[in-house]
């Protein structure tokens, strides 16, 4: 791709944007960052400014879009904008960053998604890969920008890259090497007008696959089943319910590739300290994608076995007078909060609640009523989340991250859990899902002290 000389605008200076700026102008082009935000509220815009690109904050001028030759989005910017059309109909073509990366990035792309999962599936899958002695680099979705790759990859590696519906909106050449879809349930309501156009979006992975390529697809996911056959590419499927005459598959306690009528045994329940069965979900897809990959099944279970998950996902924090703290501010949707409650057979007591996404949390009550001893209610979201959890378990109000731990630990008795596991996303109280995740781990370790 020719981009010395071209005018360029990146929309959008979050975390991709910055990065995605610094690469083209780095590499000769002239770029414009553009947000809707006042300057002032853009923390990378004066180190940008230094490096000769030029910032246009609090709107979106139509001049801006119409005079550029690329104009390149970040995730968090809506594409339906009108810009954007406008852009189209002057002939400039729209990209997404990861778009953009993949145009530059050398040897073989893997791109994880699906509405949970998606983080520890992509560190695993990474983790293995290097386990086996392949060059393998992580990034995306995950926090770091795709574009900041291009440097480090080499033409006999692999790039395994967590891929958001957002992102996935923007791609056009992505060639996907092995596409995983995880599993897909309600998420991002607020941003699409119905789940048919989030499902299309994550049918985006399947994009310019050949024969030569490899789909990772959940047999258990009617809506991830039902896309076989929109990929050119060889599919593996997993399943944890049931034995499958050809994929990976859960029997008794082992996890079993059968390829060819042949069957070998991957690796046992035992040997995963991961928890819940949604990570052998994740496990299963991440083996997969290994096997792909050439990986050899020895390593990969060792790389498992060795496995301790990724931050602000079912982290255990502390434990205090017998009540243990688990972290999973990652669960911003309704069916990775059921997934993480799951994971316990019961006395949970679950903080829920944050920026409201759309999303119907009816489906928590039958399993709140099951397994969980107290609800804790934070955020914007509180009231919705109440009317669809009435009836089911006593519920408290918090307006601090730090005053809901310490209900938790009040209401709970020695042996049960207190769970951070939202249900939704962070943005009312919280800069992001980490920062979110961050105050829970330090209300819960302020609490510990205290108690010491």
């Amino acid at each position: 791709m020719d981009i010395a000389g071209k005018n360029i605008l990146v929309v959008g200076l979050a975390r991709s944007g910055a990065a995605a700026a610094e690469f083209l102008a780095a590499h000769g082009a002239r770029v414009t960052v553009n947000d809707a935000k006042p300057e002032n509220e853009l923390k990378d815009a004066a180190a940008l400014r230094a490096k000769g690109i030029e910032i246009v904050a609090g709107s979106h001028p139509d001049e801006l879009f119409e005079k550029s030759d690329l104009v390149v989005v970040s995730p968090g910017v809506p594409l339906g904008l009108e810009p954007f059309q406008k852009a189209r109909a002057a002939g400039v073509p729209v990209i997404g960053e990861v778009e953009l990366a993949a145009r530059f990035l050398r040897g073989r792309l893997i791109g994880i998604t699906g509405s949970n999962g998606k983080t520890t599936t992509t560190t695993l899958t990474g983790e293995l890969l290097k386990r086996a002695g392949l060059p393998a680099q992580v990034g995306g979705n995950i926090g770091t920008p795709l574009i900041s790759l291009v440097e480090t990859s080499r033409d006999d590696g692999f790039t395994v890259i967590e891929l958001s519906s957002f992102q996935l909106e923007a791609v056009d050449q992505l060639h996907l090497f092995v596409s995983v879809i995880i599993n897909i349930t309600p998420d991002h309501l607020d941003r699409y007008d119905s789940m048919e156009g989030y499902v299309a979006a994550k049918a985006n992975v399947f994009r310019n696959q050949t024969a030569n390529d490899f789909a990772v697809l959940n047999a258990d996911d009617e809506r991830v089943a039902q896309m076989n056959s929109l990929t050119a590419a060889q599919v593996i499927r997993f399943s944890r319910k049931r034995e499958l005459d050809d994929g990976i598959f859960l029997r008794g306690a082992e996890i079993v590739h059968r390829q060819a009528g042949k069957d070998r045994g991957l690796i046992t329940r035992d040997e995963i300290i991961l928890r819940g069965d949604h990570n052998l979900e994740n496990v299963m897809s991440a083996l997969a994608t290994g096997i792909a990959c050439g990986a050899s099944p020895d390593s990969m279970r060792a790389g498992v076995s060795d496995f301790k998950g990724v931050e602000h996902r079912l982290e255990f924090v502390a434990e205090i007078n017998g009540v243990k703290f688990y972290n999973d501010s990652k669960a911003t949707n309704v069916d990775a909060a059921i997934k993480c409650i799951e994971a316990f057979d019961g006395g949970v007591n679950v903080i829920l609640g944050g920026k409201d996404k759309g999303g119907d949390y009816s489906p928590l009550a039958p399993l709140v009523s099951a397994r969980c001893s107290n609800v804790i209610l934070i955020g914007a979201a509180a009231d919705k989340i109440a009317a669809a959890l009435e009836n089911t378990r006593p519920m408290r109000r918090a307006s601090t991250m730090q005053e809901a731990v310490e209900i938790g630990l009040r209401l709970s008795r020695p042996g049960e859990i207190v769970l951070l596991a939202p249900a939704c996303a962070s943005f009312d109280m919280f800069e992001n899902y980490e920062h979110r995740g961050r105050v829970f781990k330090e209300a819960v370790n302020r609490l510990a002290g205290a108690e010491n």
